[in-house]
């Protein structure tokens, strides 16, 4: 007798080649070739899906378990459910591998982030390189990788680097904006950033001076300062050679900036931007109001050119905003940034004591969640001076650091006695 379930294979069989062998192996009794032949055949299957179902059901026969799931995971007795929940993250692995090897990597990212793992996704995106000769438009898979390596967080340095590439600079400072909590990233960020928009501006200042007639020996490889110098032409009429909100903009991130070439080109940036137009000229936030000339300040000092100046400079300001505030008989918002800054300056000039005495002129009201600076405990201690912070906590009536500063003496006496004993020991023996 035929049933309704036979008669529907057998249709099916002769309609598709692919069900009649599967048939084959099912008249044979050969389910091992089943499942062999399911796995083999789906790995080039355009949906991932068919492979982690077909992986799933040998793992299934493998352990058992009835072909069909209709349990939940937690109804499967142990140990058994163990071993299925290896095999299934065996199984996701296999798919998301799978689908790296074909370069597919948006389709790969749901299955590592499945089972947490975002390293090799994030490897593959290291070496993805776009290419919008070969690329289809309409699948827009650089937008998508774009979103899980940066958007995603699976590799944000090479993804801010794609937008970079990609969409332009106006696009990478929106992004760059929306960074947070990795300081790190942000200073690489902020690294390409700079260099990109020198490289932009460096272009755009020798197609104008050759355009005028006034180019001179070595213009080709001069630089920024180099092309500007002497040449106050170039700034007549309001004339800029690069988008002025970009300037800015990148202008305000160098102060992230940690190594000296990248400090060196935001120099340069910001003494163009100094001899912009009014016009073009923004205004900034405390204590960098005049984004170019208070900038320039900062990343000379960096770069130990004028430095006991830019100290007083931002010292300056820090005194104002508090006697402002005092005047006022409120805090603002924004009044401790100039004490930040310059707490912030000091720390990376390797002014360590500087900086505890301006936080305690300063700062010891502010609550440590709103600091962009280290606090005073982290200052002193890194400083090797707990002894002022016992002074300072004293001073302000503050007796939890005070007690807590005493307590880290002692505990750090008590481990110089100890090394000091044990440096005697080994003195003794010898």
């Amino acid at each position: 007798m035929t049933t309704l379930a036979s008669r529907s294979v057998e249709s099916d069989s002769q309609t598709d080649p692919e069900f009649e062998s599967i048939d084959a192996f099912f008249e044979r009794r050969q389910t091992d070739r089943v499942i062999e032949t399911l796995i083999e055949r789906l790995r080039n299957d355009a949906n991932p899906r068919r492979l982690l179902d077909a992986l799933l059901l040998k793992a299934r026969l493998d352990l058992g378990l009835t072909p069909l799931q209709t349990e939940a995971l937690v109804d499967i007795p142990e140990p058994t459910r163990e071993h299925y929940e290896e095999r299934y993250l065996a199984a996701i692995r296999t798919v998301g591998e799978l689908l790296l090897a074909r370069g597919e990597i948006p389709a790969a990212w749901p299955y590592f982030q499945a089972i947490g793992d975002k390293e090799p996704v994030a490897k593959a995106i290291e070496t993805y390189r776009h290419d919008p000769a070969t690329a289809d438009p309409e699948a827009d898979v650089l937008g998508q990788i774009i979103e899980v390596a940066f958007n995603q967080g699976v590799h944000p340095k090479k993804g801010f680097e794609l937008i970079l590439d990609h969409y332009g600079v106006c696009s990478a400072i929106t992004a760059f904006e929306h960074l947070r909590g990795d300081e790190s990233l942000r200073t690489e960020c902020a690294s390409m950033l700079t260099r990109r928009l020198y490289d932009q501006l460096s272009e755009n200042l020798r197609g104008d001076i050759a355009n005028r007639g006034l180019t001179r020996p070595g213009d080709e490889t001069a630089t920024v300062a180099e092309l500007i110098q002497g040449r106050d032409i170039l700034f007549e009429d309001e004339a800029y050679h690069v988008d002025v909100s970009h300037l800015a903009s990148v202008v305000r991130s160098s102060v992230l900036l940690a190594d000296k070439p990248s400090i060196e080109l935001a120099v340069e940036l910001a003494e163009y931007g100094r001899g912009l137009s009014p016009r073009h000229k923004y205004e900034g936030l405390p204590p960098f109001e005049d984004v170019y000339a208070d900038h320039s300040a900062y990343l000379k000092a960096l770069l130990g050119v004028d430095v006991e100046a830019a100290i007083e400079r931002f010292e300056e300001k820090a005194r104002a905003s508090a006697a402002e505030s005092a005047e006022r008989g409120y805090a603002g918002p924004t009044d401790s940034l100039p004490a930040q800054v310059l707490v912030l300056l000091l720390v990376r000039l390797g002014r360590l004591d500087r900086a505890i005495d301006v936080f305690a002129s300063y700062l010891t009201e502010i609550p440590e969640s709103n600091l962009a600076c280290p606090s005073l405990s982290k200052l002193c201690k890194a400083a090797g001076r707990i002894d002022r912070l016992v002074t300072i906590a004293k001073d302000l009536g503050d007796l939890v650091t005070y007690a807590a500063a005493r307590l880290e003496l002692i505990k750090t006496e008590e481990a110089d006695d100890r090394d000091d004993g044990k440096s005697l020991s080994r003195s003794e023996r010898s």
